[in-house]
C-alpha cells in the first residue's frame, strides 16, 4: 500500500504533501499557544485543522499538549494517514483509534476540544468520554491568521491558475450566452489545476460555490449567502451564483472567481460586459476602486479592521453608495473585506467589532461592491500584509477592471 500512496502526486508529478517542516512549526505554535492559555492540551478534529497540524484529513484525532507531544489516532485510512503526515519523517505518531475507554485512559489529560466549530452532538458525545470541557477553538483560529512563507507560496501558485480562469471566461462569453457556461469554463481550468471540489467555510449554514458569475438583473438577486451578491443559482437548493440567465448587450456581468490550491484560497472579482459599459455603471466601478484603495490603506498602516470598515463605508457613502454598498436593504452584507486561507471566510474582517488590525502575515480578499435591481458591480482582490504595507497577492492591475467581449 505504501508504494501505491506516492502516486498520491501534483499534475506533474510533484509531492503535494505539506512540508514536515510546516507540520513541526505548527504543532510547536500550538504548543506553546495552548501553555500560554493555561491549557494541558487540545483535540484536533475538525478536517481542515486535521490538514492544518496533520498533513491530511483522514478520519481521526490529533492530541497535541502544552509539553509538546503530538499524536494522531486515526479511524480510517491509517496508511493514508502516515504517508500524509510526512512518512517516517512525520512529527508525530500515527496509530489506530482504541476503543474509547482506552483512548481516554491512554491520552491521560484533561483536553480542550473545537466545539467551536465540532458539531454538538458529536462534540458533547466526544467530550463526556475524555473529560474535556475547555474550548480551543479561537487558539486555533488565531494560529492560522498569520499565514507562513509555504503558505503565502501556495496563494501566489492559486493566484497564477486563477488568472487562467478569468482567460477561460474572456473567451467563451458574448452576447447570449448563459451565466452558467461561463462558470462552467472557469471551473474546468480550476479543477483540472487540481481544485478538490468543495470550498470550506467556518460559519453554519453558509455553503459557497467557488464560481459566481452573474448578468444584468441577477446581479441584484439575494441569497442566503452572507455576501453582496447573490445570484439565481440554477434552482433553489442551489440557489446562488450562476444560473442560466443569458447575458444581453451593454449590462454588467460580475465575475467572481475562487480557486482553491492545494487547500488554500484565492478569491478575485473582475466585470465583463457585452458591448460596452454605460457610463453610469463605469462611474460605480471607478467608485468601488476607490473604497478598495481606502480599505487597503488603512489595512497597510497598521490600523484596525473596523476602521478600515467605517472609513471605507464612509467614503462609499460621501460618492452616494450607501443605500446600495454590499447589496440592498434589507439585505446588506456589513464587511468590506474577509480574511482567506484554508476557509473562504476566516478572521478578521473588515466590519465593526474588529477592533484590531490585519496582522503581518494576514491574509484578506477586499471586495466593496454595489448592487442595484437591475445588476452589480465591484472589484475585488487577495492581498496578504507584510512588513510594508499590502501586497496584492491575485491580479490587482494585471487584469483588467472590464474586459469586453
Amino acid at each position: 500500500m505504501e508504494g501505491e500512496l506516492t502516486t498520491l502526486v501534483g499534475p506533474e508529478g510533484e509531492d503535494w504533501r505539506v512540508p514536515v517542516s510546516e507540520l513541526e512549526s505548527r504543532q510547536k505554535e500550538l504548543a506553546s499557544r495552548l501553555s500560554d492559555n493555561g491549557l494541558e492540551a487540545a483535540l484536533i478534529q475538525t478536517p481542515v485543522d486535521l490538514y492544518y497540524y496533520a498533513g491530511g484529513r483522514q478520519n481521526g484525532t490529533l492530541l497535541v499538549t502544552a509539553e509538546g507531544e503530538s499524536r494522531l489516532f486515526v479511524r480510517r485510512s491509517l496508511s493514508r494517514a502516515k504517508h500524509e503526515s510526512g512518512g517516517s519523517d512525520s512529527p508525530h505518531t500515527v496509530e489506530s483509534f482504541p476503543r474509547m475507554a482506552a483512548f481516554a485512559e491512554d491520552i491521560a489529560c484533561n483536553p480542550a476540544m473545537q466545539f467551536g466549530e465540532l458539531p454538538h452532538s458529536f462534540a458533547t458525545r466526544f467530550a463526556s468520554k475524555v473529560g474535556a470541557t475547555q474550548d480551543c477553538t479561537q487558539i486555533v483560529h488565531s494560529q492560522r491568521e498569520v499565514k507562513s512563507e509555504w503558505e503565502l507560496e501556495m496563494m501566489d501558485e492559486g493566484a497564477e491558475i486563477q488568472m487562467a480562469m478569468f482567460e477561460a471566461v474572456a473567451a467563451v462569453g458574448g452576447e447570449g450566452v448563459p451565466e452558467i457556461e461561463l462558470v462552467a469554463a472557469a471551473e474546468a481550468v480550476s479543477r483540472a489545476a487540481g481544485f478538490g471540489g468543495n470550498v470550506q467555510m467556518r460559519r453554519f449554514p453558509l455553503q459557497c460555490d467557488r464560481g459566481v458569475i452573474v448578468s444584468g438583473r441577477a446581479g441584484g438577486i439575494p441569497s442566503f449567502f452572507d455576501s453582496a451578491i447573490g445570484g439565481t443559482g440554477p434552482h433553489p437548493m442551489a440557489s446562488m451564483g450562476s444560473g442560466f440567465t443569458k447575458i444581453k448587450a451593454n449590462e454588467p456581468v460580475l465575475v467572481d472567481l475562487v480557486h482553491l490550491h492545494r487547500g488554500y484560497v484565492v478569491d478575485t472579482t473582475r466585470m465583463f460586459v457585452a458591448g460596452s459599459l454605460p457610463d453610469v455603471w463605469q462611474e460605480r466601478l471607478e467608485d468601488m476602486v476607490a473604497v478598495k484603495e481606502e480599505v487597503v490603506d488603512v489595512l497597510g498602516q497598521g490600523l484596525d479592521c473596523s476602521q478600515a470598515w467605517r472609513q471605507g463605508l464612509a467614503l462609499a457613502e460621501e460618492l452616494g453608495h450607501g443605500d446600495h454598498l454590499m447589496g440592498m436593504a434589507p439585505d446588506q452584507s456589513r464587511f468590506l473585506g474577509h480574511s482567506v486561507g484554508l476557509q473562504l471566510d476566516e478572521s478578521p474582517v473588515v466590519a465593526e467589532g474588529f477592533d484590531r488590525p490585519l496582522p503581518i502575515g494576514g491574509t484578506m480578499a477586499i471586495e466593496p461592491k454595489v448592487v442595484h435591481s437591475n445588476g452589480s458591480i465591484g472589484s475585488e482582490d487577495t492581498w496578504v500584509r507584510d512588513e510594508e504595507g499590502m501586497r496584492p497577492i491575485t491580479a490587482d492591475g494585471a487584469i483588467p477592471w472590464i474586459t469586453e467581449w
